[in-house]
């Protein structure tokens, strides 16, 4: 099985429990405007990558990872938009007792009898879901993403429906998601889950700059700079009720 592969970092530790080897899939139907990984969006290129040459390479960092109570993490651009290849590695990690973890904004997420058949399937092999919620109202949604965001919030549903344990992570842009309102209608949104186990506020950052501007493209949070810790803090209580409401 091949999946279009963008990058791997083999000691990766923001992005899961313990320390994780990430790999970075190609593609992505989303246009956020905060995206630092710009290069990932177009779909079907990238590097082809069979599961046997993943196996082999991660194999080389099992004790550290082992040790750590770490795993792998797939991540993106959006790593449901090659189901097949997904379902085919965690199968290979499970039969090595490797966990694993899904980054996802389920931008692609969809109703259809073949996504939910695949995604069911994944879902047996999958150990954690780091689901990305941009934004709660829907027309800010879509002039942050270029996207609705309802099928994005039937697959939170769907995971908890599915009892798959989820971190939420939330990435605060000052000025165009971090106002009380929205935060905490978020939060009430979350707390109608049954399977967070986490709630992560990822400060918005400028590091992917350099690769808007060379891919030709231009930035459209140019001028917006990093929230504050006040903000970050302010943010993260708010949310953070969600869990107090689940527990």
């Amino acid at each position: 099985m091949i999946g279009n592969i963008h990058s791997i970092e083999t000691f990766g530790t923001v992005d899961g429990p313990g320390i994780r080897y990430v790999v970075f899939t190609q593609g992505c139907l989303l246009r956020c405007q905060f995206c630092h990984n710009a290069d990932t969006w177009e779909i079907g290129t990238g590097k082809q990558m069979s599961v046997a040459e993943i196996m082999n390479d991660i194999q080389t960092y099992l004790p550290f990872i082992d040790a750590s109570g770490g795993g792998i993490t797939v991540s993106g651009g959006e790593p449901l938009l090659q189901l097949p290849f997904l379902i085919s590695l965690f199968k290979a990690c499970k039969k090595l007792g490797i966990h694993t973890t899904i980054d996802s904004s389920g931008g692609c997420y969809s109703k259809s009898a073949l996504f939910q058949e695949q995604l069911g399937e994944l879902m047996e092999y999958t150990d954690l879901v780091l689901l990305d919620l941009k934004h709660i109202n829907r027309k800010k949604h879509i002039s942050l993403t270029g996207m609705g965001n309802d099928h994005i919030l039937d697959f939170a549903h769907y995971l908890s429906e599915k009892a798959i344990p989820v971190w939420i992570r939330h990435v605060l842009v000052p000025t165009i998601n971090d106002n009380e309102e929205d935060l905490t209608k978020l939060s009430e949104f979350i707390s109608t889950l049954k399977n967070v186990e986490k709630i992560d506020i990822l400060p918005y950052h400028k590091l992917g700059v350099y690769k808007w501007e060379t891919l030709g493209l231009d930035y459209p949070l140019d001028g917006i700079d990093p929230p504050s810790q006040e903000s970050v803090d302010f943010a993260t209580h708010i949310l953070n009720k969600a869990i107090r409401a689940i527990s």
